[in-house]
């Protein structure tokens, strides 16, 4: 009976993606049932493979050694933030762990960016995962990049394909940022919940993440939009239209001289189409300039609205001391709770949780289940791992909405954020998805 129910909240949560759609007509089914194959595929593999396992850890792995070495600059500045060694900071507070190593990881990518290799990556990565699941190949390249990189980074290191889509694919890559979590803390959730479920959780909410931001949100993205674009692709400050007949002939020459050179010796040859690119250490400090902004921006972002959550939280204080946005949510979320195959009394204790990680963050929930997470049955410890292991609350909201507050047009911001309760409905369907599907192969 339980698996039935299990089963029901799959279709459940599918169910609740397009019945709070912006645009029911425009979801792709093929699409969807494609990536919802992959997904249950994943669990399964995931779950009963330890090969499958150890691949996922292998790639945080490297991810996490990054942010490792982002600590030796932290050090220099804030040694008392990061340990005296700048390799093992304990406590590790937000803006460590999470804000700061954006000031090394952001000029790293935005290197591999400059000298094109990180574009003809996501060109080719892109182009086979979107040839499996029939979304763009930026969308799904993006999805494995946040899936151990992190949503703030992950966003600042592709501002320049940022700036360049349109507003709707902006808003899906937001919706898509609700759901990921960050390689540099694998190890610390590891240590309080059980460690196979949460290296499960993370390649599902790459992929469920596609589905329900396209679902939410269905944008129809054309063949000549779906490129990947690099810095040479920044428009060019003088328009053609303004150059002289002179100026003209000689660029077309130019250009024809460059695609008469062979494949080879065009890769290293600039194309005289395109702007010439700014001198590198002029580039790389913008860059830097930029991650700083960023931190800046989110840290005031996340700071207002954890603050104003405890506001409301005080007020319902005033009608009932038991009252709190925890609790209320704890109520909302029991239905889904049960759709997982729990009995009523474990659905209520796992929507109490669920309520306060919404409000809190999952450090919270995994702090206060790890003395007792291995006592649970197994069923109820994959589902409620699986589901506490990603990003997905309201301090998440405002570190979205300021990361694309720094790097895009208002015009873009506007849009994510008249999208808000879709971005936080995103999050929570993933998550709810992925604890479905795990919960369908552990009993």
């Amino acid at each position: 009976m339980e698996l039935i129910v299990n089963i029901l909240g799959v279709l459940a949560f599918i169910a609740l993606g397009w019945a709070f759609s912006a645009d029911r007509k425009n979801i792709d089914w093929v699409s969807v049932g494609l990536m919802c194959a992959i997904s249950l595929f994943l669990a399964w593999f995931l779950t009963s493979f330890e090969v499958g396992r150890a691949i996922v850890s292998g790639a945080a792995a490297g991810f996490a050694e990054l942010v490792t070495l982002s600590y030796q600059g932290i050090n220099f500045a804030f040694a008392n933030w990061v340990g005296p060694d700048g390799l093992d900071p304990a406590p590790v507070n937000f803006v460590t762990s999470a804000l700061l190593p954006i000031l090394m990881i952001v000029p790293l990518f935005d290197t591999l960016t400059y000298i094109g290799f990180l574009p003809w990556v996501i060109k080719w990565v892109g182009r086979g995962l979107s040839f499996i699941t029939r979304r763009p190949k930026f969308e799904t390249f993006y999805a494995v990049e946040m899936m151990f990189l992190g949503n703030t980074e992950a966003l600042a290191v592709s501002k320049v394909q940022l700036q360049h889509m349109r507003a709707g694919r902006n808003v899906t890559l937001a919706m898509m940022s609700m759901s990921c979590v960050t390689a540099a803390i694998i190890g610390s959730y590891i240590q309080m919940v059980p460690a196979q479920f949460v290296i499960t959780a993370i390649p599902l909410n790459c992929i469920n993440a596609l589905i329900f931001s396209h679902m939410l949100y269905p944008v129809k993205v054309t063949p000549e939009e779906d490129r990947i674009y690099g810095l040479a692709d920044t428009p060019d400050e003088t328009p053609v239209e303004d150059s002289t007949d002179a100026e003209k002939i000689e660029l077309a020459k130019a250009v024809e001289a460059y695609e008469a050179l062979p494949p080879v010796k065009r890769f290293f040859t600039h194309d005289p189409a395109k702007p010439e690119k700014e001198p590198y250490f002029s580039f790389l400090g913008d860059s830097i300039l930029t991650g700083g902004q960023l931190i800046l921006i989110i840290t005031a972002n996340v700071v207002a609205f954890v603050a104003l959550a405890a506001v409301i939280n005080a007020l319902l204080g005033l009608i009932n001391p038991n009252l709190s946005l925890e609790s209320i949510l704890g109520v909302f979320m029991f239905i889904p709770a049960w759709l997982m195959g729990l009995d009523p009394g474990t659905a209520w204790d796992f929507a109490q949780l669920m309520g306060l990680k919404l409000v809190t963050n999952e450090f919270v929930v995994m702090g206060e289940v790890s003395g007792s997470v291995t006592s649970f049955a197994p069923h109820y410890q994959a589902v409620l791992t699986t589901f506490i292991t990603s990003f997905a609350n309201f301090s998440t909201l405002g570190m979205v909405i300021g990361c694309f507050k720094g790097m895009v047009s208002k015009e873009k911001n506007d849009a994510i954020s008249h999208q808000v309760g879709r971005l936080l409905l995103s999050g929570i369907l993933v998550s709810l998805l992925s604890a479905a599907l795990v919960g369908l192969f552990v009993w």
